[in-house]
């Protein structure tokens, strides 16, 4: 059976006013779904709809996952996401302990895998202790990207049925960006898997680009389809780019 998250018709007011209004998505397993768009446009949103967080106001919200079928999403359905946020949490206590909340019998063998696709493992086989190391509450005592990583790999620890991250790779250097997104690649393909991102080289080879403004989708594709063809996307690519790049990947999308 796919897996797969449906909203259909959605919309979510606040205090009377919407702000998503008449959203229509339909998400598979194996697909890089991303959410982009200005800052206001419903992006969060979304993710704590599908998260059951929020209420709708409107529409239908379903998933669909292998051995239970089609689900109203509710906040019962939040045990098959794995959610990373872009203020990651890590907790006080050793990496492994942080790892195994949410999968307390993950094994050894399985706690060095998740560490080894989210690009964690080096570092923490550099520490005097390894897997016993001890995190600091906040990981005040670990870098950014490297809580930031910590936190993604406990979400793979998770072995979820749909895989959420809400500007996840921020922290982190382009250079370990695209190295975690290429290892992330082969465990995705059973799984849902949407992105909320904000730099380009992130978004540029997902499956789908969703572009959000003002509670609405303004533009659906890949890349180089929206840039000839969606202004907010266009004004989005622009923005992160010099002069010179931005007219080469314009040429390079209508060649």
């Amino acid at each position: 059976m796919a897996k797969l998250i449906e909203l259909k018709g959605i919309s979510k007011s606040y205090d009377g006013e919407k702000v998503i209004d008449s959203m229509n998505l339909y998400i598979r397993d194996g697909e890089f779904i991303t959410l982009l768009g200005p800052s206001g446009c419903g992006k969060t949103t979304i993710l704590r709809l599908i998260l059951g967080l929020v209420n709708k106001t409107e529409g239908e919200l379903k998933l669909q996952v292998d051995n239970f079928g089609e689900l109203c999403v509710s906040p019962a359905t939040r045990r098959f996401c794995s959610y990373v946020p872009q203020e990651n949490a890590v907790f006080s206590g050793t990496v492994a302990e942080n790892l195994r909340i949410v999968n307390p019998n993950a094994t050894d063998d399985e706690l060095k895998e998740a560490l080894k696709i989210a690009d964690a493992l080096e570092f923490i086989e550099k520490l005097p202790k390894k897997y016993n190391a001890h995190i600091a509450q906040g990981g005040t005592n670990v870098s950014g990207g490297q809580k930031q990583r910590l936190s993604i790999a406990r979400a793979i620890c998770k072995n979820p049925d749909v895989f959420i991250f809400d500007d996840s790779f921020s922290a982190l250097d382009m250079k370990t960006d695209a190295k975690l997104r290429e290892s992330l690649h082969p465990i995705i393909q059973d799984m849902v898997v949407m992105v909320v991102a904000q730099r380009v080289s992130t978004i540029k080879n997902a499956d789908h680009i969703v572009v959000l403004d003002s509670g609405k989708v303004v533009g659906k594709g890949r890349h180089q389809e929206l840039l000839k063809k969606c202004k907010v996307y266009q004004g989005i690519v622009k923005s992160q780019l010099s002069e010179k790049e931005f007219a080469r990947e314009m040429k390079e999308a209508n060649a």
